[in-house]
């Protein structure tokens, strides 16, 4: 940080782990619901014996971790918040540090880092290992020669949720719990900093969109009535997302998943009463979650609540961005026709740059890219102090 922020860290201990896999007994407190884990799908191929594969429930580092906020030097206390979230398979912080303190400078808000589950410092140091996981990727290029992009950084996320697809439901619920968790542990004055009046925003990256989205459009107890939301290379459907890279996912985590969620889902959710019970009965987050899963499937109900909510939300994208494509987001924020009034700006550098790194640090462009990351953040900031900007969604 610098003279104008500082970096902070507050402890979190989730109380919606108990959903993950790793058991076999259950309990829905919404509902008092006992409920049996009777179809454990698990693809043994995924797999190579190793400390990847341990039972999720089990991770005590995706249980209690500290999160961290970046706020005004000196502030003893916050009214304003802005959350944001990260993309797919992400290690550290070091991206987004700059991004935070953009924000915070901008708005004068306190932003809060805080981390998707298994993923920041919410998953062991193992799977970080850069010597341990390219070992491990060998291995995987080795049963899967016609594999595309295995590398170290994706091998450890790419054999879980090959193994076991249904990863990416789970860790996605326990995130929205988590999230609603601190919100409602603020509003009753629990927070040593945020205080119990306080608002808040978001700001979300590639996949932390998804979750935004999905926290928005339920708008939980009306919590997120007044929140706006900041798309940044994010705003799509699971099913137009292109996620094969070095550094998110490979091609056989790929197709595995998406077989798992777009084209047999149904299926899964009649074989799978845990799974059915939190997508289809009566838990709004996960109708929104499974909306958000298939672009055509969950039109109706999804198009609906991005509607009733336009104004709120805001998209930045990129015009090469390969993994969420600028039409794509489109396609999903503006509807099938184009009756949803979301502005979505598409960008563009006059450089080189990727969806992973849209502000690749030590180039030899770095005048050109403080100049984009300046007009980026001024966007940004203006989104949440003066409301939507002017111009042509």
């Amino acid at each position: 940080m610098n003279s104008k922020t500082e970096l902070k860290a507050y402890r979190f201990t989730s109380s919606s782990y108990h959903i993950l896999p790793g058991t076999l007994d259950y309990h829905c407190v919404k509902h008092d619901l006992d409920l049996k884990y009777n179809h454990p799908f698990h693809n043994d191929v995924g797999t190579i014996k190793d400390n990847v594969h341990i039972k999720d429930i089990s991770v005590e580092e995706n249980r209690c971790f500290d999160y961290h906020i970046v706020q005004p030097v000196g502030s003893e206390n916050t009214k304003k918040v802005i959350f944001l979230f990260h993309g797919f398979n992400e290690k550290d912080w070091t991206k987004y540090m700059p991004w935070a303190k953009a924000i915070c400078e901008g708005t004068g808000s306190s932003v809060v880092l805080f981390p998707i589950a298994f993923h920041m410092q919410r998953a062991p140091k193992y799977w970080s290992s850069k010597r341990a996981m390219f070992k491990l990727s060998e291995e995987r290029k080795k049963r899967y020669p016609n594999v595309v992009q295995s590398t170290l950084s994706n091998v450890a996320i790419s054999m879980r949720v090959h193994a076991m697809p249904q990863r990416f439901i789970w860790s996605g619920l326990q995130t929205y719990y988590d999230v609603i968790q601190l919100i409602e542990a603020c509003k009753e004055g629990k927070h040593p900093y945020i205080h119990k009046d306080f608002g808040f925003d978001i700001f979300a990256y590639s996949i932390g969109g998804f979750l935004s989205q999905i926290l928005k459009l339920t708008n939980h107890k009306g919590y997120f009535s007044n929140t706006k939301v900041c798309l940044f290379c994010s705003g799509i459907t699971f099913n137009r997302l292109s996620p094969v890279s070095k550094f998110i996912l490979d091609s056989e985590a790929n197709v595995a998943l998406y077989s798992f969620l777009v084209e047999h889902f149904d299926k899964f959710l009649q074989k799978d009463d845990l799974l059915h019970h939190y997508i289809r009965e009566d838990h709004i987050e996960g109708e929104v979650l499974l909306a958000m899963l298939n672009y055509q499937k969950g039109r109706t109900l999804r198009e609906g609540l991005l509607k009733k909510y336009e104004k709120d939300i805001y998209a930045i994208t990129l015009q090469k961005d390969t993994v969420i494509p600028s039409y794509e987001v489109i396609n999903t924020l503006q509807g099938a026709y184009r009756d949803i009034a979301i502005k979505v700006d598409e960008m563009d550098f006059d450089r080189a740059y990727t969806h992973e790194n849209p502000f690749p640090p030590n180039t030899e462009n770095n005048e050109q890219i403080e100049a984009d990351f300046t007009e980026v953040f001024t966007k940004v900031c203006a989104f949440y102090t003066n409301g939507l900007p002017k111009g042509d969604t």
